[in-house]
């Protein structure tokens, strides 16, 4: 039977006010469920790792099924069988959990540690908290990347550059699905940044977005896993790609590929935990103990040690320093860096918690075409 969020939020509160916390009550086991790859990597470095060391006897496991989070959730809780425990989102994905009730509500002050200084979680994540399921991460961007190589004399500045095959021959890469597709598409016909959801909500927006990617459908690879875009950037099978900053971050800076930076219009989107509803309570006791350690002021800012993404909390800010590998300073990599952020669009978490399943299988049905 699936809780009310109330309940579900009462019944949370009621555990971590019992003290549940208390070693003998947690569940000896954890799964995990993100994105595999760098980012995964940075998580189980900053957070996982460090954890287990203070936490004799417990093990963890890794599920890299985050980019179907949502559909699986469905699932587990229409079979009555949650497996597992905490799980990376992207914020408009949490938002959508939270309003089927499939995510559990957070209290950020009771459950989440307070900033070094004393700062209540609600005040130091602030406007980050987009969701009350939601548990922000870090701060990232989908840019785009390119082979330095292949581009001759004159490297891209505009992220429309996608659309121009003339200047930039060869294949692009582009993520099988509608998110930040639709709205670059919008950008490169000519709508203005500020109307470019009021477009996209209509049916007449939709196809006009649609009709801009038909101009270079037969020459785009789709891609659906973080790792895929720098793999063909440096295999050169495609000439510019789009992904997520941190990925490219490592296939510049760690593997020392023959790749740019585009910056130009990059999509800032947040990224964070969702804990299931429905735990059983020894596993809820474990997971909300994991959350208030991986998402308090020095881990946030310990992640940023190993990957370009910024630190959701404000206090974390001020402590990334150097990668922890490389002794590079880590600040002018952010995507929030000034040198970086020129022309930014916020990704509207609203917006695609209201429209995804409807774009998505107009953008699917697109791709059968």
């Amino acid at each position: 039977m699936k809780l009310t969020k109330t309940l579900l939020a009462t019944s949370a509160l009621t555990v971590a006010a019992a003290g549940v916390y208390a070693g003998g009550h947690m569940s000896s086991s954890m799964t995990l469920v993100s994105w595999g790859g760098a980012y995964q990597k940075s998580q189980d470095r900053a957070y996982l790792q460090p954890y287990l060391e203070m936490n004799e006897g417990l093990s963890a496991a890794w599920d890299e099924s985050s980019a179907e989070a949502v559909a699986k959730l469905r699932a587990m809780n229409e079979a009555g069988n949650i497996t597992w425990d905490v799980v990376d989102v992207v914020a408009s994905d949490a938002i959508r959990l939270c309003d089927e009730g499939l995510a559990m509500e957070i209290d950020a002050d009771e459950m989440l540690a307070a900033a070094p200084d004393g700062t209540p979680a609600s005040e130091d994540f602030g406007e980050l908290l987009v969701s009350d399921c939601f548990i922000p991460q870090i701060v990232y961007s989908t840019t785009f990347g390119y082979r330095t190589d292949l581009v001759g004399d004159t490297p891209p500045t505009s992220v429309c550059a996608i659309f121009d095959t003339d200047a930039y021959p060869g294949k692009r890469s582009l993520e099988k699905r509608p998110i930040a597709n639709m709205e670059w598409a919008l950008i490169c016909d000519g709508v203005s940044i500020d109307d470019v959801y009021d477009v996209l909500e209509t049916a007449e927006g939709q196809d006009r977005a649609l009709a801009k990617l038909d101009t270079i459908k037969d020459q785009v690879v789709w891609w659906s896993a973080g790792a895929d875009t720098p793999q063909l950037l440096a295999d050169g099978e495609v000439v510019i790609g789009s992904t997520y900053n941190g990925r490219l971050f490592s296939a510049i800076e760690e593997q020392k590929q023959p790749i740019g930076m585009l910056w130009d219009w990059q999509m800032f989107d947040l990224d964070g935990w969702i804990i299931p509803a429905g735990l059983p309570e020894d596993r809820l006791a474990r997971a909300l103990d994991f959350v208030k350690f991986a998402t308090d002021t020095q881990r946030l800012a310990d992640q940023a040690k190993y990957i370009s993404y910024g630190p959701a909390r404000a206090s974390s800010a001020p402590l990334v320093g150097q990668h922890a590998d490389l002794g590079i300073d880590m600040a002018p990599h952010m995507p929030t860096d000034p040198a970086n952020s020129q022309n930014t669009f916020l990704f509207n978490y609203e917006f695609w918690a209201d429209y995804r399943d409807d774009i998505d299988a107009k953008f699917q049905a697109w791709l059968a075409k």
